[in-house]
């Protein structure tokens, strides 16, 4: 008999891969169990407006999306726990996992904790994320039409975001540390040479201004320490991401050298019974639609691999 605290499948995250899985998972009457994290939601939580996700004629307010999406996996049967898995053990089954001083057993597990941008740590930026300020030029750069917008990072990252908003802005200032770029050859050169960018090297952001939208930075020179003040309409963190995996130390997934889960075929990680979905393996795309959509397959798969296990 199975205990309470024993579930056919446990999905750990609440973005759109998590919550679509939920809701997939529970249509199959697999009866999830979904820990949503004290912070739940990903970067959609971060996000004003989503205007890029099929079936909303009007744009979307990022927190109400996932309240829509939560609400959706409910209605289906999802259990929804709003505490961080703080620790798991894959090594024997069912899994382990702990919450809150709490053991919890499953069967088969859906890996969906996302992944956070890096920020460059300033109460200013904070403030004003939503506003003027993201980590996401394919996400938020259709707003910033015929203005002006900055662009923190020196990396591919970096200059990926920057020439995807020479499609928007009237003018894209890239701001790096340093005097060179750590970018690759190919990506310096195209940013390079696209003339709608330019560049301010040296330099870092000490604040970013506005009241109640982003309306310049106060910029340092780090050679010669002056201040500056920056006129722009938008600024774009690019400085990395950090996925959600610390809690899977030593649990056997298998992760690359910046600590995404490693994807195998299909879902699959390499430990049968346990599947990954959305930005937490995904360091190419980060968009909430890819990540649903990973969210589904993986909830597919575990419905498959459980039916395959039982029979």
């Amino acid at each position: 008999m199975i205990s309470s605290n024993h579930s056919k499948l446990i999905i750990i995250g609440s973005g759109p891969a998590g919550l679509t899985a939920g809701i997939y998972a529970a249509r199959a009457e697999l009866q999830p169990r979904l820990f949503a994290g004290a912070a739940f939601g990903g970067q959609l939580m971060l996000t004003s407006e989503v205007g890029n996700y099929p079936g909303f004629e009007k744009d979307i307010l990022g927190p109400d999306l996932i309240a829509q999406m939560i609400a959706q996996a409910k209605r289906f049967g999802t259990e929804i726990i709003y505490q961080n898995v703080d620790r798991v053990d894959f090594g024997t089954r069912p899994f382990k996992l702990w919450a809150d001083n709490h053991e919890y057993l499953a069967d088969s597990v859906i890996i969906a904790t996302g992944a956070n941008a890096m920020w460059l740590g300033l109460a200013s930026e904070r403030k004003l994320i939503g506003r003027g300020v993201s980590s996401c030029a394919p996400c938020d750069g259709f707003f910033f039409k015929n203005k002006r917008v900055a662009v923190v990072g020196g990396g591919d990252t970096a200059m990926e975001e920057a020439l995807f908003l020479t499609k928007f802005a009237t003018e894209v200032t890239v701001i790096h540390r340093r005097d060179s770029l750590r970018a690759s050859k190919i990506m310096q050169k195209r940013a390079r040479d696209n003339p709608k960018i330019k560049w301010i090297w040296d330099t870092a952001v000490d604040e970013v201004m506005g009241d109640d939208q982003v309306t310049g930075l106060r910029l340092k020179n780090l050679k010669s320490n002056q201040s500056s003040e920056f006129q722009t309409d938008g600024l774009f963190v690019a400085i990395g991401h950090i996925p959600n995996t610390q809690f899977l130390q030593g649990s056997g997934v298998e992760m690359d050298e910046k600590e995404y889960v490693k994807l195998y075929e299909d879902s699959k990680t390499n430990l049968a019974g346990v599947f990954v979905a959305g930005d937490v393996h995904d360091h190419v795309y980060r968009q909430a639609i890819t990540a649903a959509a990973a969210g589904c397959r993986a909830a597919i798969d575990a419905e498959r691999w459980l039916a395959d296990k039982v029979a």
